[in-house]
């Protein structure tokens, strides 16, 4: 029997007829690809449904507007409507039934079915790329205060890896400092409440572990978010980052760089904005970090692709907000020398070691010393 995922979309089957779109050019994970292009589905949808990460989805329909000859995916959309993998009005068109002889004699793995109510999207997605917020259906949610706040940060920095015990959300949130009293199960109760929003029973009290419905569940060995229940952007951008390394290796810097800016357009601002607790800090430094690199590997890809200006502009952006950051002034006085802008570059340099001697009292790096030299020497 064919697997069925669902999704909240009206009920239809997505199949892929191999007589419409001929079984020899296309692979099934690509013919699945169009027809649920062809519904209108966007990547993370198609990705949930078939069980892919998103940018497998991305490389599948690459490789189907390869090899039907199609410009864009609005002609894959129309190219799924015209073969008959969709039908107007009706959504995807059914697999017919083939005889038992073609059964017996075409060795080929049946196409999987999809319905397109069985994917189970998460209720609740959260940021922490930015100040904390969470939104369910679409509506942003009222989180309290920011001791509160900080204690689903720290659920959600380890959501779908492990649970998080009552003493380490009290080392994590607290510090030092633990309040007087047990106020963790009380949170917990109401970001319980906040995350539900209203949406049948959540449980009365922390006993019970919230209810079949929770966000938040309880383990033996302390708190979690309900597996699926929750996508959270931090462990987003970390899989964005995995498949910018594998397009590194695979050597596709098109794929690398649309990876990087994907990454980065989840970033709002400073991670987890004004949350208190050692937890809190350590991982915005971290995230901050983490964004810096993003950003140098971006900018690595697209000065390999000759697009100097736009790496200016990102490095200039970046350079701006972390002045103190060698690595990234010798990146921009290396683009701006490729750029023909040689006085520009030694004054990023004099800026740069000003800085350094004013904040700091160091001289600069080796690393900032030698790009100097090679730009004075014309290397």
């Amino acid at each position: 029997m064919p697997t069925t995922v669902t999704t909240d979309r009206p009920t239809t089957l997505i199949t892929a007829p191999d007589s419409l779109t001929d079984p020899d050019t296309l692979t099934n994970h690509e013919r699945q690809v169009l027809s649920a292009v062809g519904c209108g589905l966007r990547d993370d949808e198609i990705a949930a449904a078939l069980a892919l990460p998103e940018e497998a989805v991305a490389g599948h329909l690459a490789r189907v507007l390869v090899k039907l000859g199609l410009r864009d995916r609005v002609a894959a959309v129309v190219h799924a409507f015209d073969c008959g993998l969709v039908v107007p009005g009706r959504g995807p068109r059914a697999r017919a039934a083939r005889p038992a002889a073609r059964a017996v004699s075409v060795q080929k793995a049946p196409v999987q079915a999809i319905s397109v109510r069985a994917v189970a999207r998460p209720r609740v997605r959260i940021s922490l790329l930015g100040p904390l917020q969470a939104w369910r259906g679409g509506r942003c949610l009222e989180l309290g205060h920011l001791r509160q706040q900080a204690v689903l940060a720290a659920l959600a920095l380890g959501a779908g890896r492990r649970c998080v015990s009552q003493r380490e959300l009290l080392d994590d949130v607290w510090g030092l400092e633990p309040p007087a009293t047990n106020v963790v199960p009380v949170y917990i109760y109401r970001l319980r409440k906040a995350l539900h929003d209203g949406c049948g029973s959540d449980g009365d009290d922390d006993r019970g572990g919230g209810g079949p419905d929770a966000v938040i569940v309880r383990g033996p060995r302390g708190y979690q978010l309900a597996p699926g229940a929750v996508d959270v952007d931090v462990a987003r951008m970390e899989e964005l980052v995995a498949g910018i390394g594998r397009a590194d290796r695979a050597g596709d810097p098109l794929q690398a760089l649309h990876l990087c800016c994907q990454a980065l357009e989840l970033f709002r601002g400073e991670p987890l904005a004004g949350l208190p607790g050692p937890l809190a800090e350590l991982e915005r430094l971290r995230l901050v970090e983490r964004r810096v690199a993003i950003v140098r590997r971006k900018v690595e890809w697209q000065l390999r692709l000759g697009q100097d200006a736009e790496a200016i502009d990102e490095l200039f952006a970046l350079s701006a907000a972390h002045p103190l950051n060698e690595p990234l002034a010798a990146m921009l006085m290396r683009a701006l020398y490729r750029d023909g802008r040689q006085a520009d570059a030694l004054t990023v340099f004099e800026r740069a070691r000003r800085r350094l001697a004013d904040d700091l009292g160091v001289p600069p790096s080796r690393l900032l010393r030698r790009a100097h030299q090679m730009i004075l020497r014309g290397e």
